[in-house]
């Protein structure tokens, strides 16, 4: 639909993040220092946000956007609410939910250059992703056993790129990954689900987690598992 929605100029912004607390409704985070509207459908057209910008890089323009999701902005705003009354150990800056952009810039002919990292968020392990996380709509998911990582050797190109990544152990970990991957699911216009396991008979029980929580979900995403053996060969896609 066409509708007036706001609009961020990245060139004026200057990351004092003000627009952000001002948006009660979420629609607004911080990439690489600069604030992004993260999500047309959280979005009111009110602009709360317009008069606290001191650099004027806001305005409204009328374009295609999602319909504004009350229901959904609702949803997020309770589940802030509730993991502020219920801070995880510490207050550790290590699970502090954003995204991650990446230019992926080629390099010049015979020119040797360092191998970029393709990840494209923070965090990546299931039990600490917030579920409603903002990079979550309109994603290709990564789901992978955490040794895959180590035994495919260009895991970053085939794997990560482009794609939301999260990643678990379930023999280690404690308790069942299905709950918080059908919340994912249940709450997140997801794309497509690639599910990547070792050639290990522990490792089925991430399989089993993402289809347990494609049911619990009644989503019809397209989906497949890749298998890399012990020597680190695809021997599944």
């Amino acid at each position: 639909m066409i509708r007036k929605i706001i609009k961020i100029d990245e060139e004026k912004c200057n990351g004092c993040g003000i627009c952000v607390s001002a948006c009660h409704e979420g629609a607004i985070g911080m990439v690489n220092g600069k604030a992004r509207l993260m999500r047309d459908d959280y979005c009111d057209g009110l602009g709360d946000c317009l008069p606290g910008c001191p650099v004027n890089a806001i305005s409204f323009e009328e374009r295609e956007a999602a319909e504004y999701d009350e229901a959904a902005v609702k949803a997020n705003m309770a589940a802030k609410k509730a993991e502020t009354a219920h801070p995880l150990p510490c207050g550790c800056p290590g699970i502090q939910s954003k995204a991650i952009e990446r230019k992926n810039e080629k390099s010049e002919c015979c020119e040797t250059k360092e191998v970029e990292s393709q990840l494209n968020q923070w965090p990546v392990q299931i039990k600490l992703v917030p579920f409603n996380a903002p990079y979550f709509n309109g994603a290709n998911l990564l789901i992978a056993a955490d040794c895959t990582a180590y035994a495919y050797g260009d895991f970053h190109n085939k794997f990560i790129k482009n794609r939301i990544t999260l990643i678990g152990c379930p023999k280690l970990d404690e308790g069942d990954y299905a709950d918080k991957l059908t919340a994912i699911l249940e709450n997140n216009n997801i794309k497509s689900l690639t599910v990547v396991r070792m050639q290990v008979p522990c490792c089925g029980g991430i399989v089993n987690a993402v289809k347990k929580a494609l049911l619990q979900s009644s989503k019809l995403i397209p989906w497949n598992i890749v298998t890399i053996s012990t020597s680190g060969e695809i021997i599944e896609d």
